[in-house]
């Protein structure tokens, strides 16, 4: 379905990202992996998955709260691949505290990391997608781009300002041959998540899979975990043809969390 494209993903060395990294590969595009980590655990995690997909999997280190760098990720890309064909805008972190206690220097964090980032992966793509006459540009939202939860107030900010760039950039290049859509997860089962159940049972007291029932899946109506599968299966789907007339759309995959 994606055979000759090729895609950034950003945060793609575990997680969300590397799910999608997985799904866009599998679909026969090139990827380009970014992330934080320890070297040699991204370059096995690199090779293991053009040895699984067969597809060239390539990989940049650019820090996502350094705009020099993100531009010359998408550059270089460019330059060793000749076309950048889709972009995944993934690179995201948390912190949760009260406002009043929410330290200034994880605020700035927050923005940048998972919009800032954004804001300038797309300024660098925009023009090489422009001059190509087609792109899929694929932001990481969440549920808490359309509600909010206390004590998140850097992260509700950051993807609902990710809907709202969203919406802006899909209507300044609907002419162009070019999409822009935003994924909305509610829980998913990240090892990130998983690693977070046991600490969690311990300290209140309760089973793990009440952890999992009560606490994280409480706002979920399925009271099911999204899985990096299907995100990834909906980011093939945003990056082919098929979904040509779906550009500025906020699609909440979060088992009815935002439903209610």
């Amino acid at each position: 379905m994606l055979k000759n494209q090729v895609a950034i993903v950003t945060g793609s060395t575990s997680g969300i990202g590397l799910g999608m990294a997985r799904s866009l590969a599998q679909a026969g595009a090139a990827v380009v992996l970014n992330g934080l980590g320890d070297a040699d655990d991204i370059e096995k995690t690199r090779a293991a998955l053009e040895a699984e997909t067969g597809s060239t999997i390539a990989y940049h280190p650019a820090n996502m709260l350094q705009p020099a760098e993100i531009a010359d990720m998408v550059a270089s890309t460019h330059k060793t691949f000749g076309r950048l064909d889709i972009l995944v805008n993934n690179a995201g972190v948390q912190h949760v505290a009260p406002v009043e206690d929410f330290p200034p220097e994880k605020w700035d964090a927050i923005i940048g990391i998972n919009l800032s980032s954004a804001f300038h992966s797309m300024r660098a793509a925009v023009p090489l997608m422009k001059q190509a006459g087609r792109g899929r540009i694929i932001n990481l939202a969440s549920a808490h781009a359309l509600v909010a939860s206390p004590y998140k107030a850097a992260y509700v900010a950051a993807k609902h300002g990710i809907a709202g760039l969203t919406k802006t950039v899909a209507l300044e290049v609907a002419t162009d041959g070019i999409t822009v859509n935003a994924i909305c997860p509610g829980y998913v089962l990240t090892p990130l998540v998983e690693g977070q159940i046991p600490d969690t049972a311990q300290a209140r007291g309760i089973t793990e899979e009440e952890v999992k029932r009560d606490v994280l899946l409480a706002a979920q109506p399925t009271k099911e975990f999204v899985t990096t599968d299907q995100i990834g299966a909906l980011a093939v789907f945003l990056a082919g043809d098929m979904s040509a007339s779906i550009t500025g759309a906020i699609l909440p995959v979060d088992g009815g969390w935002t439903a209610q």
